[in-house]
């Protein structure tokens, strides 16, 4: 009889203990005092390890010798600390051996009858392989249940009857993953899923060190230069410094509207606003949610079929997140007070022998609607109900834990009953809060198309300079192609010329390519994020202006992507239509400190161009629709 159960979710950055024990419900091991323990490890000039809090605090003392986030190594197969090479199992072995420690510690002694490990839906069995070896090489000698991390945050969240599913948004420290995870006859299934290696909240730490280095690095190139790329163990302890402060002015601005960032000398402390952050994330988040919303569209099933939408992992506290999953999907995501928790709670809920990778049969759903939202959004997420303690937090007798919803009066989705309000509980989401974006309004024009400045409307909005653009893009553009390519013709192209460039973006780059240097290649998005997904092909044009073509996976991706560009800018803007080449679709434009932006698209195409210039300080939005006009668009 299995009567001591521990589940392990070994985290990027933090690692979550969970443990049963003698019928008693599931309670979080606190290790060091706290409910997470850092996932990191320190390697000692014997080659013995130090993980957790006590690595963070010797790698002080020597940065080169510290990994914060093994498990984000888990394909390099062996860390450099100092002069140590150390197996990545050997790293993420020492995290659980910790763990284990304090566990039995705290059980007096008494062995573990079951270990359960959770890991992305998306890990393969080579990298689940590196996990079971960790295990044993921490001393595991027990049963080793596997349980993908969906699977137990969806147990932890709801109990769905057969076929129900729901969807599972997990945004951790370095990857963030999509699931939808149904429930079938014998146990759990994951329907489909997902994820983005490149987005985490290690990056959006890293976009705001970026947006801080822009503010500060003037003031003296050299030392900030040092910052990002040490040389000494001074440099390095100078740099660890400043990622830890950047990382707690981040959570700071999911809690308040601005915050300051201590800074080492010579430079000044710098001011950051919820909004900056916000300029700087929306397009990775933009990427996230268009995920979600296709991995569902992949199952058969609209959002509203679901039994709901949670949020895992520590950074989808971020206000943002829910909002835009809110606003693009329509369904009010769910939320716990501790995310990070979620898993670990969840793995004990999971049937042993009750979770495969794929249903091999259709889940048939209900049709019952999930709580959908109506109306623009812009309030904070989550939504609090004053009946209960926590968003959404609903004890159920039946089942052992809280959070876990079972209505037997319910045959569709989740539905939560309120005895507060009359029938199935329905959430209106508030539309005032704390949380107002402060990006420019534009509004569409109605003419036609023509080519002068007086088909441009100018519109004013708020807000500060456009510095955030200096890292949008490098350059762009290519030929005039023959024919019009249908959307449909973009999508399946898969030919490239010795520029890079395919039949679709030759015809939406017209002349540019004829006496200007364009290549294959470039980082699209805001801030240098990697945020805007797809072929692209860089040309260097005249007056030192840059464009960048984009060939991106989907129409709503290229919309809004530019959507996204252009509302990093604060500052005077331009819009208008353009026709050319068989193509038309719509530009907006905006200019402030020297530096002028213009994102394009092609109408019921997955194209998208960004037109970026840099220097002269009478430059205007006006100025850069001009060259637009006169220049890049095709047919000119």
């Amino acid at each position: 009889m299995v009567v001591r159960v521990l589940s392990v979710d070994l985290g990027t950055s933090n690692t979550v203990a969970v443990l049963a024990a003698h019928g008693r419900p599931p309670r979080v091991v606190e290790v060091d005092g706290s409910a997470t323990m850092p996932s990191a490890v320190y390697c000692e000039e014997d080659g013995s390890l130090v993980v957790g809090r006590d690595a963070e605090r010797r790698a002080r003392l020597d940065p080169s010798r510290f990994e914060p986030n093994p498990k984000r190594r888990v394909d390099d197969g062996a860390l450099l600390l100092g002069d140590n090479v150390v197996p990545v199992a050997d790293a993420l072995a020492a995290v659980l051996r910790r763990v284990l420690e304090e566990t039995t510690r705290q059980l007096g002694g008494e062995p573990l009858d079951e270990i359960r490990l959770t890991h992305p839906a998306q890990w393969g069995p080579t990298r689940r392989n590196v996990l079971l070896s960790a295990a044993r090489l921490a001393g595991v000698d027990k049963d080793i249940v596997l349980v993908p991390e969906p699977v137990a945050a969806a147990s932890h969240y709801a109990s769905l009857s057969v076929g129900q599913a729901l969807a599972v948004y997990d945004l951790g420290a370095g990857t963030f993953d999509v699931a939808i995870v149904g429930a079938t006859q014998n146990g759990f299934t994951v329907l489909a899923e997902d994820g983005l290696q490149d987005l985490g909240g290690l990056d959006v730490d890293q976009a705001l060190l970026e947006h801080v280095g822009r503010q500060v690095s003037h003031r003296d190139p050299a030392v900030w230069q040092r910052l990002l790329r040490p040389e000494s163990t001074a440099d390095r302890r100078a740099r660890r410094a400043l990622q830890e402060d950047v990382r707690a002015a981040k959570e700071s601005l999911s809690r308040h509207a601005h915050t300051e960032v201590p800074m080492p000398e010579p430079f000044e402390d710098v001011l950051v606003n919820r909004s900056d952050l916000e300029a700087l994330v929306r397009p990775s988040m933009l990427r996230s949610v268009e995920l979600l919303a296709s991995t569902i569209r992949s199952t058969g099933l609209a959002p509203n079929q679901l039994a709901g939408i949670y949020l895992v992992g520590g950074s989808s506290r971020i206000p943002l997140v829910a909002t835009m999953i809110a606003e693009q999907v329509r369904v009010v995501p769910t939320s716990l007070d501790q995310p990070e928790t979620a898993v670990a709670l969840g793995a004990h809920h999971v049937p042993k022998d009750g979770v495969t990778p794929r249903t091999k049969e259709p889940l048939k759903v209900s049709k019952e609607p999930a709580t959908v939202i109506t109306k623009p959004v812009t309030g904070p997420n989550p939504v609090q109900n004053p009946a209960m303690s926590g968003p959404y937090q609903v004890t159920n007798p039946a089942v052992s834990g809280p959070y876990q919803v079972n209505n037997p009066a319910v045959s569709g989705p989740y539905q939560v009953t309120n005895p507060a309000v009359s029938g199935p509980y329905q959430v209106n989401y508030p539309q005032t809060g704390p949380q107002q974006f402060n990006f420019p309004n534009v509004t569409p024009r109605t003419q036609q198309p023509q080519k002068k400045k007086p088909n441009k409307n100018v519109l004013i909005a708020v807000g500060a300079a456009v510095v955030v653009v200096l890292a949008v893009v490098g350059g762009i553009f290519a030929f005039g192609g023959q024919g019009v390519p249908t959307a449909q013709d973009c999508k399946n192209e898969t030919e490239k010329d010795a520029q890079g460039f395919t039949q679709c973006l030759r015809q939406l780059a017209g002349k540019i390519p004829d006496g200007n240097t364009c290549k294959a290649g470039g980082s699209a998005g805001v801030s240098g994020i990697s945020a805007i997904k797809g072929t692209v092909v860089s040309c260097s044009v005249k007056d030192d202006y840059s464009v960048q073509y984009i060939l991106t996976d989907t129409v709503t991706g290229a919309q809004q992507g530019a959507d996204a560009v252009v509302r990093s800018l604060k500052a005077d803007m331009v819009e208008a239509e353009w026709a050319g080449n068989g193509f038309k679709g719509k530009y907006r434009a905006a200019a402030d400190g020297g530096v002028g932006l213009l994102a394009f698209t092609a109408d019921e195409r997955p194209l998208l161009g960004i037109v970026t210039k840099s220097g002269g300080g009478d430059l205007t939005a006006d100025s850069v629709a001009d060259f637009f006009e006169n220049v890049v668009q095709p047919g000119t």
